[in-house]
């Protein structure tokens, strides 16, 4: 239990928390884990907390009445995620799933909302995390609507890169987390064969590599250029 403490208030404190907040955080957090493929939550769902990831990756996904599923983001270990219906008081948006064992903190909605208030600063880190959030939906929203299927391939990388992203020097990135062809098409809203031509092409091109199943981002600025509205 100590060491879940510390790897919690560890999570919180690299995300931007006050050192003091990510303790009293951790100490009213609760530890769960979840196999490969257990569904966190569903889209629908009542908002009752939110969890902190320690160890492990989840999906964010929607499904449709045709069963559909439209990918909408990879997590990682430190994200925090159901915060969105914890603060506004609705319903989940979307489904979260395991891609792998995971281990979990759960802060319930009572001992959140007692603590925030007690510690309004809370309140405001919160705010940001949902304000990036935001940004980010915004980023896709446009991207689907503007950007060609390049543009859109280009942005799904660089925000697997921000999230999974480790600096090989100074300039490459590695994407630290395996990712299929078909998941890249599934997020940026392509074909998956259309995606696949994208993809080579830029392999051609040095624009990316493939290493052990990882992609990195060889020319970064490249993609950044192409992903720009």
């Amino acid at each position: 239990m100590t060491k879940f403490k510390e790897l919690l208030q560890n999570s919180f404190s690299l995300a931007g928390l006050a050192e003091e907040h990510a303790h009293g955080l951790s100490e009213i957090a609760q530890p769960m884990s979840l196999k490969s493929g257990a569904v966190l939550f569903k889209a629908g769902d009542p908002g009752n907390g939110c969890y902190a990831i320690i160890e492990g990756n989840m999906k964010v996904s929607v499904v449709s009445l045709d069963g559909s599923e439209q990918l909408l983001a990879v997590l990682a270990q430190g994200t925090l995620v159901g915060e969105i219906a914890l603060l506004d008081g609705s319903e989940r948006s979307a489904t979260v799933t395991a891609l792998k064992p995971s281990k979990l903190a759960f802060i319930s909605k009572a001992a959140f909302y007692r603590y925030a208030d007690e510690n309004p600063a809370i309140y405001r880190h919160m705010l940001s995390i949902v304000a990036t959030r935001l940004r980010r939906s915004n980023d896709a929203l446009a991207a689907r609507s503007f950007l060609p299927l390049n543009g859109r391939v280009a942005q799904t990388l660089l925000q697997l890169s921000e999230t999974f992203g480790k600096k090989v020097d100074s300039h490459k990135i590695l994407v630290h987390y395996k990712i299929s062809q078909a998941e890249i098409a599934n997020m940026a809203g392509g074909a998956r064969e259309n995606v696949s031509r994208v993809l080579n092409v830029w392999k051609r091109e040095g624009v990316i590599s493939r290493l052990s199943g990882y992609y990195c981002l060889e020319k970064p600025e490249v993609l950044r250029a192409a992903a720009e509205l």
